[in-house]
């Protein structure tokens, strides 16, 4: 069955435009154009923007928002669906990615503080995301050993904090010692994924 035409942002997280990430990500991007998908595209290290939050959340922090924060925080209003992709470095994410949340989901934003509450005000509500992430370990030692730091990072500490879900996440692993023939499986993948907008 055809799926229903999204409108799509995918997130670049790795900062090599020659990446097998970069690969990936545009290969996702390309066949959900071709399915009808309406799709923006960031790549996060071509962004210019100060990585730090300077002041955290206080309400008397006046920090510039620059233009591609401002126009991150527009394209991910618009999405109804929201595509990472990035290499597990340290277990986690790269500093680009991690500096683009801090400055790109802020209060107001993405979510909203509510009196007498440790819990938000969910503004992303509606949306759903997915998540491919690439790594030299093995899956299940990322998973089992070091409790799938960057993603529980981004799919519970970010995206569903704010109201995104359901969070799917696809994920290579051992990608030193893989093939060329693996690498055309995986691409075949992200072709599939990309082409259902999911």
């Amino acid at each position: 069955m055809k799926t229903k035409p999204r409108n799509i942002l995918v997130v670049l997280g790795h900062p090599n435009p020659n990446s097998l990430c970069a690969h990936f990500a545009q290969t996702y991007v390309n066949e959900a154009i071709k399915a009808g998908h309406t799709v923006n595209f960031l790549k996060l290290i071509d962004l210019k923007f100060d990585y730090n939050l300077h002041l955290g959340h206080k309400k008397d922090s006046h920090q510039v928002l620059e233009p591609d924060v401002v126009k991150s925080q527009k394209l991910i209003m618009e999405a109804n669906h929201l595509v990472f992709v990035f290499p597990s470095w340290w277990a986690s994410m790269p500093a680009v990615l991690k500096a683009w949340i801090d400055r790109v989901f802020l209060p107001g934003v993405t979510f909203k503080y509510k009196k007498n509450s440790p819990l938000p005000e969910k503004l992303l509500l509606g949306k759903t995301a997915r998540i491919i992430v690439t790594m030299d370990a093995p899956i299940w030692y990322y998973k089992w050993f070091n409790k799938s730091p960057g993603v529980q990072l981004l799919k519970f500490g970010t995206l569903e904090f704010c109201g995104v879900s359901p969070v799917k996440v696809t994920t290579f692993g051992q990608v030193r010692t893989r093939n060329q023939s693996d690498f055309l499986k995986w691409t075949k993948q992200v072709e599939s994924i990309g082409n259902q907008g999911k």
